[in-house]
């Protein structure tokens, strides 16, 4: 099955000159959507983790899933101001603006190493972003698995320059 079959492409959103790379196409098919977590699980087997971070929130689609079917415990990235309890927070820059994540502070201890899973990977800065909030939460990164990787943003080629491991299911132009 091509995953790349799913994916709906629309122009100039969130703005223009952005191609959005939609993954609902992808998701509201239940044969793509359980190859795509199988593709994910078995790329998992080649990484040492013992929690599931996701990215808010495409990214919690994709690792509650997973973290079900592992059986390992899920941790929510969330934006800023949606954790009732005291957080880490990470100011980062986007393609098209700024935001804030954050995870409870209870949630990442010195022991984990955490796998950290998004639908996308663009410029990297959310990524980057997550790896921080795992770091200062004294959590380790034992790598990312994308679903896409918009391979001209060059956010995986980042990642993977500052020591990550990065897998990536499908690859697109950003553009």
């Amino acid at each position: 099955m091509n995953l790349k079959d799913f994916i709906r492409s629309i122009p100039d959103y969130p703005k223009k000159g952005i191609l959005f790379r939609d993954i609902t196409t992808l998701i509201k098919n239940e044969k793509a959507f359980s190859e795509t977590i199988d593709q994910i699980i078995e790329r998992s087997k080649k990484i040492k983790f013992n929690k599931i971070a996701a990215i808010e929130s495409r990214g919690f689609v994709f690792a509650s899933a997973v973290s079900y079917i592992l059986k390992k415990p899920f941790i929510m990235l969330r934006k800023k101001d949606k954790l009732p309890a005291d957080v880490h927070s990470v100011d980062f820059e986007l393609e098209y603006g700024k935001a804030t994540i954050e995870v409870h502070k209870d949630s990442i201890s010195n022991e984990d190493s955490i796998l950290v899973i998004d639908d996308l990977i663009a410029t990297g800065g959310t990524a980057h972003a997550a790896a921080k909030l795992v770091e200062i939460s004294k959590g380790k990164v034992a790598g990312f698995i994308f679903v896409i990787n918009l391979f001209d943003l060059n956010g995986s080629e980042s990642l993977i320059k500052k020591g990550y491991r990065v897998e990536n299911l499908i690859e697109f132009p950003g553009h």
